[in-house]
């Protein structure tokens, strides 16, 4: 230890001695090790939007629906087509009995609805709003089934490669402020986990319902852009309260989109609509079950292997033999992008069921694509910005190969004095390794800030992993030793007697 602290010593003195030159050597070392980590930083950062955009548009997400609509493919049963026309109801009457307001269009006309289902009486006592009476589990609409439970939703959490889950509840609620302002909507109870599932969601006001919130089941309620809008107008609605079946719910916050792939529109799903806890919807309506489940994968090439684990625990834990149908259904991008276009909805579904690999086409492979894109760049803009960290590496091989010139006659001292090769030979390996790790230091610096800067300044997203930083620094080690081990060679293989007569 005392032989290497020693040769550190002689080496960093020797460098004291041309400061000028040392200084320029370094500065190289930095330029090169500093575009390095600017070009990673930019490349990292273009991932990662890649990555935030694709998770915004739900390529990684997966909805689970109870019921499954394949399963029914002729009219239903006479009795049920009769049970439907007994059930009809006017939606505009008086609901004096105490019953709550369900999902039902209407407008100033008293028009009388058949519900095609009859689960679909919203005034019946039953386990579910929509699943009294069903004709089966398998048969009922998507949704409308009582076939999902909480604990099939935290049995889809141990999966591999499931990122975040939310159990889902929905139904249509006229939303009530203070002042009688009413608005038809859509009232989703959700998990906390959706706004990281959602990762196109931003809250201009307040925030999103908490775990303690939902643990407690408590009367909480978060707007979307579009309710906020027709029944504060301009007013802050953060601490106001809105009715939900007469029920008192606290405005929390606020739900906007930061995505143009989603931008809030009357009568969408997301943004015209309000968010409560899952818990307080099983409480205040008396549920046992779920509509829905909504799962988001940690990579998009996940998609296809999660779907399939999730057919497959769904139907062992809900006891479904080989020979009958899914009392489920699960969709993605793919199916939605079918059913949103001109193909019809029955055979747009009877694709994405029985054509096998459509998620993995859909899905797999654009995530894939879109990943191994951003790779591509980013191993294009290191490959650029290597070659100034190798000019920089040449750099020291000169300096170093100049120092041996000026410095022969030190050498031949040294060895007349009994100083060995390997120590001459450490010396100026060590100095330039010291070089080039000084210059590393400085170009980590100078690359943190120049990535925090062009952030900033051209507002492009960047990212500086700890992992770059020492990758970074690493090289540039490994350079100093790669392009100062020549020199240092050469120094030490300095006859001593034709350096000591050297002038």
């Amino acid at each position: 230890m005392s032989r290497l602290r020693k040769t550190f010593t002689i080496s960093v003195n020797a460098l004291k001695r041309n400061k000028l030159q040392s200084v320029l050597t370094m500065l190289g070392m930095a330029i090169g090790v500093a575009t390095v980590l600017a070009m990673i930083a930019l490349g990292t950062g273009a991932q990662q939007a890649i990555t935030d955009q694709v998770r915004a548009a739900g390529m990684n997400m997966l909805i689970v629906k109870a019921g499954n609509f394949q399963a029914q493919r002729e009219a239903p049963p006479a009795d049920a087509i009769e049970m439907g026309r007994l059930n009809r109801v006017d939606p505009m009457e008086d609901r004096s009995q105490g019953h709550l307001e369900t999902a039902a269009w209407h407008g100033e006309a008293r028009l009388h609805l058949a519900y095609f289902h009859p689960e679909d009486d919203p005034f019946a006592i039953h386990d579910h709003p929509t699943a009294r009476q069903r004709l089966g589990d398998s048969e009922a609409g998507l949704g409308s089934a009582a076939t999902l439970t909480i604990a099939d939703a935290n049995e889809i959490r141990k999966m591999k490669g499931v990122q975040y889950v939310s159990e889902g509840i929905h139904e249509n609620v006229h939303a009530v402020n203070d002042s009688g302002v009413r608005w038809f909507t859509r009232v989703h109870g959700d998990d906390t986990a959706m706004p990281e599932i959602r990762r196109s969601w931003v809250f201009p006001q307040g925030r999103f319902f908490t775990g303690r919130e939902e643990s407690n089941a408590e009367q909480v309620v978060v707007l979307g852009t579009i309710v906020a809008k027709q029944l504060f107008g301009d007013k802050d609605p953060i601490g106001g309260t809105v009715d939900l079946w007469k029920q008192k719910f606290k405005v929390v916050g606020v739900v906007g989109s930061s995505s143009w792939l989603s931008t809030p529109q009357a009568g969408d799903d997301q943004f015209d609509a309000v968010y409560v806890p899952v818990t307080t919807m099983q409480k205040l309506l008396n549920l046992s079950k779920l509509n829905d489940i909504t799962v988001t994968t940690v990579s998009t090439g996940d998609v296809s292997k999660v779907e399939k684990g999730i057919v497959t625990l769904l139907r062992q834990r809900h006891s479904i033999t080989a020979n009958k149908p899914d009392d489920f259904t699960v969709s993605s991008q793919a199916s939605k992008a079918l059913t949103s276009g001109s193909m019809r909805p029955e055979v747009a579904h009877a694709v994405t069921g029985n054509v096998a690999g459509l998620e993995k086409i859909t899905l797999d492979q654009l995530g894939k694509s879109l990943e191994r894109s951003s790779r591509t760049m980013t191993a294009l803009l290191v490959s650029i910005a290597t070659v100034s960290l190798i000019v920089g590496g040449i750099g020291i091989m000169n300096i170093m190969l100049l120092s041996v010139t000026e410095r022969t006659r030190e050498i031949g001292i040294r060895r007349a004095v009994g100083a060995q090769e390997k120590e001459v030979l450490s010396q100026f390996l060590m100095e330039s390794v010291f070089l080039s790790v000084m210059g590393g230091l400085a170009g980590v610096l100078i690359g943190t800030i120049a990535a925090i800067s062009i952030s900033r300044s051209a507002h492009w997203s960047t990212s500086v992993p700890f992992s770059a930083i020492a990758l970074s620094f690493g090289i540039s080690t490994v350079v100093g030793v790669f392009f100062g081990y020549y020199p240092a060679r050469e120094a030490s293989q300095v006859p001593p007697l034709n350096a000591l007569r050297y002038e």
